[in-house]
């Protein structure tokens, strides 16, 4: 139709000419509809999508794989969590982006190295120590919590367990950190790093960046405070460096704290944080500016993520017993397992708010998302046991796949073939619910093509072929599944 006007004929002759010039062999077309005033439709060949199974099969884990990340480094800090407490859902959330994002840069041929960085630093961790000291000096009565400070039973009980080998201050931060390593750990997170804003300051890398600004020409100092000239590198206002008091504001040490990773070679910085993050996004990068040490603008990279609501039994829950005002991560893996907070964490995109509903969550049936991937993975599991073939040796070298022409089968072979491209895009967006819904939509393909086409039993050139489209479906389940922390179950 856009040639018509230059060419002076008509779409739908145009659209012949093209047709009759056109070879469909070897391009995996089966034929080319011409349709309305000019529309062509082409029709992929059944034989040439089939063929794509055989690509599945060879390549079992590494199908979804690339090298768009070359080998170069990047770090990845997520959690980021001030030791003053468990982790709570908000953490969890964040845990569970920022383990994603890191698989996903993985399987992208990135050298990726995920980070912890301990704000052990600043008022709440002073807020800490009055708290665990008020448990320590309540004598018979209720401990008097100052102003600020936290409620949670796990504060009584680092006071029952402090030892006076060091301060209070050190053994409730120890104590914490050894807390959220625990919950860590029961949600199958690891970081290759863990970094403390303590140490910016006794290694000098906070002094250091402050003198280095000054030098600059970049602050000036009004009312006894020191500021930077935030404006001149695209914020809204300058921004106070250090207080008429001496001390320093919060997104000084984040300066200091990014020209480290820069400085250990990371050319690449990518941080999963609250959407409360939002404000400091322009200043730290301002001040990184302001250094002119060679980093570039964007860095680094942000992922913002919103509040989480949990709601069981049909009421939103606010309140854990051992963090005193908030639910804490654990309680939710005790609720209903390590999988279903990651898929149902994963399930919106960063940005949007979400509803952890619990009963969903343990539902058996194909409402729970995760159940019905996870159930969709087992059927295939499933085939070759009861037909008692050995799946990891089937191969489908000889099988000919080309009698895979039902619609619900083509349309699962299509969907499969989908996802190294997805892979590609997911870890270039940096967003994991992604995955998530791709996994939902071959649950759904899978689960169809199940129920309405029988593979054992069937004439053997069908039963083989039909065998290879359920091994390559059950490596796509599992290698997808795999990006976002979750297990492959072979019987549920």
């Amino acid at each position: 139709m856009v040639l018509a006007r230059p060419l002076k004929r008509k779409p739908i002759e145009i659209a012949q000419a093209l047709k009759d010039q056109l070879s469909l062999a070897d391009a995996g077309v089966d034929r080319i509809e011409i349709a309305g005033p000019g529309f062509m439709n082409f029709r992929l060949d059944p034989a040439a999508v089939a063929a794509g199974v055989r690509e599945i099969i060879s390549a079992t884990n590494a199908y979804g794989t690339n090298q768009t990340g070359g080998g170069k480094p990047v770090v990845v800090e997520f959690v980021s969590a001030n030791p003053t407490g468990p982790l709570h859902v908000g953490h969890g959330r964040q845990a569970a982006l920022g383990d994603a994002i890191s698989t996903l840069l993985q399987r992208s041929g990135w050298t990726v190295s995920r980070e912890f960085y301990y704000n052990d630093a600043g008022v709440q961790i002073e807020n800490l120590t009055k708290s665990v000291q008020a448990h320590l000096d309540a004598t018979g009565g209720p401990a008097q919590i100052p102003e600020g400070g936290y409620h949670g039973e796990y504060v009584g009980e680092i006071a029952k367990r402090y030892d006076q080998t060091t301060t209070v201050r050190d053994f409730a931060v120890q104590a914490l950190r050894a807390e959220q390593d625990l919950d860590l750990k029961a949600f199958g997170v690891a970081f290759d790093t863990y970094y403390l804003e303590s140490s910016l300051y006794t290694d000098g890398k906070v002094e250091e960046t402050v003198n280095r600004l000054v030098t600059n020409g970049a602050t000036y100092e009004s009312e006894g405070a020191l500021w930077l000239r935030a404006t001149t590198y695209g914020d809204d206002k300058d921004r106070v460096m250090r207080k008429s008091d001496g001390t320093y504001t919060y997104f000084v040490p984040d300066v200091a704290y990014h020209v480290t990773k820069w400085q250990r070679g990371f050319t690449r910085a990518i941080n999963v944080q609250g959407a409360d993050h939002h404000g400091t996004i322009t200043r730290v990068r301002a001040g990184l500016q302001a250094l002119n040490v060679g980093i570039p603008a964007g860095y680094p990279e942000y992922v913002l993520h919103q509040l989480v609501t949990v709601v069981k039994n049909g009421e939103e829950v606010k309140i854990s017993k051992r963090a005193g005002s908030y639910v804490t991560v654990r309680d939710l893996i005790e609720w209903v397992g390590r999988d279903a907070v990651r898929f149902f964490y994963l399930m919106r995109k960063g940005d949007s708010q979400l509803v952890f509903d619990v009963d969903l969550a343990l539902k058996q049936s194909e409402e729970n998302p995760v159940y019905y991937v996870q159930m969709a993975h087992a059927r295939m599991c499933g085939i070759f046991r009861v037909g008692e073939v050995d799946r990891e040796q089937f191969d489908g070298t000889d099988v000919d796949l080309s009698v895979l022409t039902e619609p619900e089968e083509q349309a699962l072979i299509k969907e499969l073939l989908e996802f190294p491209p997805l892979v590609v895009g997911a870890a270039e967006a940096l967003e994991p619910h992604r995955i998530t819904n791709y996994l939902t939509e071959v649950a759904r393909l899978s689960h169809l093509w199940y129920h309405k086409h029988h593979v054992l039993g069937e004439p053997q050139p069908i039963m083989q072929a039909r065998l290879a489209l359920a091994r390559a479906a059950q490596i796509v389940l599992r290698n997808a599944l795999s990006l976002i922390g979750i297990t492959s179950p072979e019987r549920m």
